[in-house]
């Protein structure tokens, strides 16, 4: 999913930081025992490495963070996709490679964590 052209580091001084890493290889509210605990896919804060569960997921906790820290632009944080989300003007974008790892582990089940998502997982989706 590619829309728009990251053009240069100019544009976003602030909001992304490639030198940070991921926070974790999961949401770190979920895996801290946040109810409900579990997630559908990751997405990676491109400011500060903050690892939190996308809007369809029970809690939305990367939009949360978005909303608490004022940082604006995330990246996604499943393997095989590198699209940045800019909250700002609901667009995305292409940009800047970020430090590894660029993705949860690849056997880390979607949704997950393994052993934490209910049966029923779909009936709880946003």
């Amino acid at each position: 999913m590619r829309v728009g052209k990251f053009d240069s580091m100019t544009s976003l001084p602030n909001e992304i930081d490639p030198s940070v890493a991921p926070s974790g290889p999961g949401c770190v509210e979920c895996l801290a025992g946040a109810s409900p605990g579990w997630w559908l896919h990751l997405r990676r804060c491109a400011a500060c490495g903050h690892i939190g569960c996308c809007d369809n997921s029970p809690s939305q906790h990367a939009t949360a963070h978005n909303a608490t820290s004022g940082h604006p632009v995330l990246q996604s944080f499943e393997p095989g996709e590198d699209w940045f989300y800019d909250y700002r003007t609901g667009e995305f974008f292409n940009g800047p490679a970020l430090d590894p790892p660029d993705s949860h582990p690849a056997d880390q089940p979607v949704p997950g964590p393994a052993g934490a998502v209910p049966s029923d997982w779909e009936r709880h989706l946003n």
